[in-house]
């Protein structure tokens, strides 16, 4: 069974605010839920399938369909950290499919920033099979990533350089978004010159922490043409999964390497038929490891892909993360996947900002990594076009 053209996403919403001390969680997941259905031109009566991860107070979706008032007769609850809204939105399509639901919303919200849970998730890991032998020794999210940084570099050559073009190229995007943390445009000397924080990792070289949620709305397509609104129809889908193999580790790599070919087979189209990206970026290594594995540049070949500009939007290799990103922009409950799904869907409708929205744009990708890039972690990739009524 394919999904490819057999749901389309019609609404989306970002909140627009970064700290947010005066809601609880759950009252972030209503405002986002309302907003992306006022998007679409529906509300919460319409729906009848829910989708959300572990960020949902209570007992998940249980909890948060009395909250919303849903009578949902599909639910989902999957886990897989910051990539679990793009494997959502594939379960959402094959829901839609499947005849279980028609109307399917997902939601992401947390306040990391004014109070809520640690980054990356780590109140959760206390109790994993492997906490006894990992947490001692890596003590925080960057301290992770920065293994396969250093790998990377030493099998590769990728230098601090070319990472830090990836910075550059989000902080130029972000200037342009009212609401984005950091809209400051930095240089590659700017991010050299930040703080060293896990070494070969900058300060600048990690995402902000934010408060934050946002939603999305996919639906049949009978119920999008009803609606005349644009949207993104979600052609592949692919979902995959990298551990530590009990210590045999190749850190140079991700789950992407199997999550993207399976999106593009899906959706019949290549790598090199894309024309803008939202990659996921916790830290900037995230990117370049992601690009290569998912094919738009050769293993190894990451850094010259994106130096001088490379993913500058437009005129670019490949535009990406036009909002921002969790670079500069939003990690909403340090889980950027939501985020990448949105601006996809602004790309793909043509409203993204006028200085950085990819002309003609109508095939995108999104892709989310959960997880942490050098032990464990979940991929997933989405193939997006264009749809209109």
């Amino acid at each position: 069974m394919s999904i490819r053209g057999q749901a389309i996403i019609v609404g989306a919403y970002e909140h627009p605010r970064r700290e947010i001390p005066d809601r609880t969680v759950a009252q972030i997941h209503r405002e986002v839920a309302v907003g992306a259905l006022a998007d679409a031109g529906l509300t919460l009566a319409d729906v009848d399938g829910y989708f959300c991860d572990a960020t949902a107070p209570g007992f998940g979706p249980v909890s948060m369909s009395e909250h919303l008032g849903l009578a949902a007769r599909y639910v989902d609850s999957t886990e897989t950290g910051g990539s679990s809204y793009l494997a959502h939105v594939g379960h959402a399509a094959a829901a839609i499919v499947a005849g279980k639901c028609r109307v399917a919303l997902i939601t992401l919200a947390g306040r990391p920033r004014t109070g809520g849970a640690r980054p990356g998730g780590t109140a959760r890991l206390g109790d994993a099979p492997e906490a006894g032998f990992e947490q001692v020794g890596i003590t925080s999210p960057v301290g992770n990533y920065a293994l396969s940084a250093s790998r990377h570099m030493h099998e590769f050559g990728t230098t601090s350089e070319e990472l830090a073009w990836i910075k550059v190229a989000a902080s130029e995007h972000a200037q342009h978004n009212p609401d984005a943390w950091l809209p400051n445009p930095v240089t590659v000397d700017d991010v050299l010159g930040s703080p060293m924080v896990a070494d070969p990792l900058h300060r600048l070289d990690c995402c902000v922490v934010t408060d934050g949620g946002g939603a999305l709305v996919v639906v049949h397509p009978d119920v999008a043409r009803t609606l005349g609104r644009p949207g993104a129809s979600v052609l592949g889908h692919g979902e995959a999964l990298k551990h530590g193999d009990v210590g045999r580790i190749d850190l140079t790599y991700s789950a992407a390497r199997w999550s993207g070919p399976a999106a593009f087979a899906e959706a019949g189209v290549a790598p090199s038929d894309i024309q803008y990206a939202s990659i996921y970026d916790s830290f900037t290594i995230t990117v370049l490891i992601a690009l290569e594995d998912l094919g738009f540049c050769e293993k190894g070949r990451g850094g010259a892909f994106v130096a001088d500009g490379g993913l500058r939007s437009p005129g670019g290799r490949l535009p990406f993360n036009t909002d921002g990103g969790g670079l500069c922009n939003n990690h909403p409950a340090n889980r950027g996947g939501m985020t990448k799904v949105i601006e996809a869907v602004r790309q793909l409708r043509g409203e993204a900002h006028p200085a950085v929205q990819v002309p003609g744009c109508e095939l995108a990708l999104a892709h989310g990594t959960g997880g942490a890039l050098s032990t464990r972690h979940g991929s997933a990739t989405l193939v997006l076009g264009a749809w209109s009524s």
